[in-house]
């Protein structure tokens, strides 16, 4: 047996909130997940997906990127807390309390 869904009324697009986008493309993208297992639950195509990923990545500040947390087992022989930049397939580690000039510096040099 077939099904339909009829839209009355003058729209006949969803409306989806900005919160709803997040969860979606968020819930996609998460590690080990199914991009269109998701958008299949969610009644999409996974190309709408892939759409809101990039539209919610343009409107994000610039110089800003995604950071993971996680215990270092191996400081380095730096005291205290590391910041471990990787870029490019380059990786650097800074101490904690390293300047914010210097951190900024060896970002845009792993960028060039």
């Amino acid at each position: 047996m077939n099904h339909m869904m009829v839209i009355s009324g003058v729209e006949r697009r969803r409306r989806w909130s900005q919160g709803q986008k997040q969860a979606l493309v968020s819930a996609a993208f998460a590690p080990g997940a199914c991009v269109t297992e998701v958008a299949r639950r969610a009644d999409v195509h996974p190309n709408q997906l892939y759409r809101w990923r990039s539209d919610l990545v343009a409107g994000e500040a610039p110089g800003f990127a995604a950071v993971e947390v996680r215990p270092d087992r191996d400081d380095g022989g730096l005291a205290g807390s590391v910041i471990m930049v990787e870029l490019a397939g380059a990786s650097v580690r800074l101490a904690a309390s390293a300047p914010p000039a210097l951190a900024g510096a060896v970002i845009g040099a792993l960028r060039r």
